[in-house]
């Protein structure tokens, strides 16, 4: 007999009978498990002699952990009805034994490039079986994977046989054989994202296409395949004019600019000439690109990461940084349009939407990637889920996890080949050394045996407190001749007061930081005297790194309030004692501040309470911090417990009688 049913699997069963006419089937399955419990399926058969009732059916899946990624599955089949001696609709309950860790699927990569490494690193994590298939025997995923196949992933049939050792296939690299994966789906065979967008998304002029028919916002573009095409193109659109390959075109391949018309034939002739499929896109004149790392999971739902700006040099991504520095108006826009976009197509899994931001405020897409991307390698230190465990959650169909950013700031850097060979390797080297004496910095070196320039071959990620702290240390970074000794240390508390006569006072304040370890600056700012320096200090505090003022001021006190109008720092107001009212005409300055410029304040001249203060609130987001100011505490109250003991043992009469 004959099994029909989806997916696509051959299915033998045999069957006996009794003499209480009962018929028994068995049958082996090698098949993705199914997220219902409950599927319909129809049995066809030509056995005359079944009889059209009821009948109870026990199917068993054999696993065999070389040939299937799939845990041992027990199926029970249930007859629903008998229509007449050839058809049968029945449904399986599917008895799932429990898997083993988070999944026991095997996830087939094809690709072996820094985008595959880091896939398999991010599945080490989960302990998720990953292989990989790429023509160089010694490409950077291959010591990471769990198995590694040395194939084209251009080629058709060595994809085949690949495939049919993974339980889900996905691409750390569009440019493979959309054709294949088209036919493997049609086999039954489980391709995240889906053969049909690997399609659209692989020939960049069917992606422009794609994209307009689902009204997305674009520049202009057409199809040029001749000279005369070509020059109405540049009539249309005017100069300069991107001509651009619609296949196999990135990180600055298969790109150029017409800055004329005289240019056109030697552009085209450097792009491999029309036959090798041209298009052109009007200039954009943009301020910004943009990007955004959507994940789709297998139902549909999508979760964006946050807006990131980056920054290209000889058209490849340089640096990228998060977030971007946009209006909110602009952020929302942008994810609006990434999961429009991405929501066009099919499939579940990481997708990278790159965007123009113009001088009008528009926000245009550029093109999309559907994988993980360059654009989302912060994203390992910077957001809770990485874009890497992202795309093998929304692949497995587990739950999709926080894209949000765990760090205030973050900037990654690309490392590119600055030259050819053993110098580049050099130079190389001396760039990741003076990364491992930078704060808050990660290397990742993608391992590749072979330098060359421009290539990537790694990549810097800097996470800290403010943009302008990760850009500070990224501008260290890029200085070579800069030592970790010389190397400046951002402030992160500025204690201010209006005169030099109060630092008698504010110094208990810096003492108490410097305690903890907490880099400061000391100035001083008047709100009477200086009141442009005041309003400079308190608008760029932020963007310097200040994360708390310390503001020590006297008599009207206007200090503390007039900055706390001016920045949404905390800022903490020290009374200090003057010689008419001792202070308690500062005190009650501070503590009258207007509802919505709040300032906090401490007791008369105690500054050190207000580098505490300072402390305790940076300490809430930095773990190394709260254990010396939890610490400083317990050394408190051992303090006074210690008092408290000499006291009891001596006698508290011996003081009354002194």
């Amino acid at each position: 007999m004959l099994v029909k049913y989806s997916p696509a699997t051959s299915c033998a069963f045999s069957s006996s009978s009794s003499r209480h006419h009962c018929y028994h089937y068995r049958s082996h399955f090698a098949c993705a498990p199914k997220t219902s419990p409950f599927t319909s399926w129809v049995l066809r058969t030509t056995e005359s002699s079944l009889p059209s009732r009821h009948v109870c059916v026990r199917s068993s899946m054999q696993h065999d952990s070389a040939s299937s990624s799939h845990p041992f599955r027990l199926y029970a089949i249930e007859f629903s009805s008998c229509n007449d001696n050839s058809t049968i609709n029945f449904m399986i309950r599917q008895e799932m034994m429990t898997t083993h860790g988070v999944s026991e699927i095997i996830i087939g990569v094809l690709g072996g490039g820094q985008l595959g490494r880091m896939l398999c690193q991010a599945g080490s994590k989960m302990a998720l079986k990953i292989v990989t298939l790429d023509p160089m025997e010694n490409c950077p995923a291959s010591s990471l994977s769990c198995q590694h196949v040395v194939g084209n992933f251009k080629d058709g049939d060595a994809v085949c046989e690949f495939a049919k050792r993974c339980g889900v296939l996905t691409v750390e690299i569009e440019h493979v054989d959309a054709i294949t994966l088209e036919k493997l789906e049609q086999q039954g065979i489980d391709c995240q994202p889906k053969a049909s967008t690997i399609r659209i998304i692989q020939d960049k002029y069917s992606q422009k296409v794609h994209f307009s028919q689902n009204n997305i916002p674009l520049p202009d573009f057409m199809e040029i395949n001749n000279l005369a095409s070509a020059e109405k193109a540049g009539e249309l659109f005017g100069y300069p004019l991107m001509i651009k390959s619609k296949r196999l075109a990135y990180d600055g391949r298969g790109n150029a600019v017409a800055h004329r018309k005289e240019d056109l034939t030697s552009i085209v002739n450097s792009l491999g000439g029309f036959e090798h499929g041209l298009y052109v896109e009007k200039w954009t004149p943009f301020v910004k690109e943009l990007s955004v790392i959507v994940a789709r999971s297998r139902d549909g739902s999508t979760l964006c990461y946050p807006v990131v700006e980056t920054v290209h040099k000889d058209n490849i991504c340089h640096v990228v940084e998060a977030p971007a520095d946009i209006p909110e108006k602009t952020k929302k826009l942008s994810i609006d349009i990434a999961q429009k976009a991405v929501g066009s197509l099919e499939g579940a899994g990481v997708f990278a939407v790159e965007l123009f931001l113009t001088q009008d405020s528009q926000v245009l897409l550029n093109e999309v990637a559907p994988r993980p991307h360059n654009s989302g390698h912060h994203t390992i230190e910077s957001c809770y889920t990485s874009q890497y465990e992202q795309h093998l959650r929304a692949i497995l169909g587990l739950p999709l996890g926080d894209p949000s950013l765990k760090t205030p700031a973050a900037i990654m850097y690309n490392i590119l080949g600055e030259a050819d060979g053993e110098e580049g390797f050099k130079l190389a080297n001396e760039l990741i050394g003076r990364a491992l004496n930078i704060p808050g910095a990660t290397v990742h070196w993608y391992d590749k045996p072979e330098m060359r320039k421009q290539r990537k071959m790694g990549h810097i990620t800097i996470v800290g407190p403010s943009k302008s702290v990760v850009k500070s240390r990224l501008n260290l970074l890029l200085q070579k001749d800069v030592t970790v000794e010389k190397q400046a240390v951002t402030p992160h508390v500025a204690i201010i007061m209006g005169s030099d006569s109060d630092l008698p006072i504010m110094k208990d304040a810096a003492e108490i930081l410097t305690s903890f370890g907490i880099p400061f600056e000391l100035t001083i700012v008047s709100a009477h005297r200086t009141p442009e320096r005041m309003y400079s200090f308190a608008m760029s505090a932020k963007e310097r790194g200040i994360q708390v003022i310390i503001a020590g001021a006297g008599g009207a006190a206007h200090l503390p309030g007039m900055v706390a109008s001016l920045t949404a720092l905390p800022v903490i107001g020290v009374p200090v004692k003057t010689s008419s009212l001792s202070g308690m005409d500062s005190l009650l300055s501070i503590v009258q501040m207007p509802k919505g410029i709040p300032v906090a304040t401490v007791a008369i001249g105690n500054a050190a309470n207000a580098g505490l203060l300072a402390a305790r609130m940076m300490a809430s987001t930095d773990s190394d911090l709260w254990d010396k100011v939890t610490k400083y505490q317990k050394e408190l109250e051992d303090t006074v417990l210690l008092k408290a003991e000499r006291l009891e043992g001596e006698g508290w009469e011996r003081y009354l009688n002194a």
